[in-house]
């Protein structure tokens, strides 16, 4: 069965959007972090971000265990729901109840982070996908 136009695009955005985060917190210098307004590395900040996102990972690929017979297709959408919800929803956590001491701009610049990931993954959740990987 072939994927749909909009997954397709769906899967590219989202994956863009990770491989750059990704490239940022491999080489996270102390300096950009500061310029950004971002958390230093006083708190388990980057490690509970990390850690949602390796818990989606974890559940997203369950689910794609869960295809075996049916035919691989990958992680696919399912897989990225989970890992923009667990992500974006442990940031809005930080950013709600976390006591960051950071200044305004980081605090935007998180936010923008957060909701841009949550709204990926609710365009994912809303395209039908979903239902097409069952």
């Amino acid at each position: 069965m072939e994927m749909k136009k909009t997954h397709q695009n769906l899967l590219a955005l989202d994956g863009i959007v990770n491989v750059i985060l990704g490239i940022v917190l491999l080489f996270f210098p102390a300096a950009l972090a500061n310029f950004l307004g971002l958390p230093e590395e006083i708190n388990y900040f980057y490690a509970s971000i990390l850690g949602a996102v390796l818990f989606g990972i974890g559940i997203a690929l369950f689910q794609e265990r869960s295809r075996l017979g049916k035919g691989s297709a990958g992680l696919g959408l399912a897989g990225a729901v989970t890992i923009n919800l667990c992500g974006s929803l442990v940031l809005i956590g930080w950013l709600l109840f976390g006591g960051l001491d950071i200044p305004v701009r980081g605090f935007i610049i998180l936010w923008v982070v957060a909701i841009l990931v949550l709204g990926i993954g609710g365009l994912e959740i809303f395209s039908g996908a979903l239902k097409e990987e069952k």
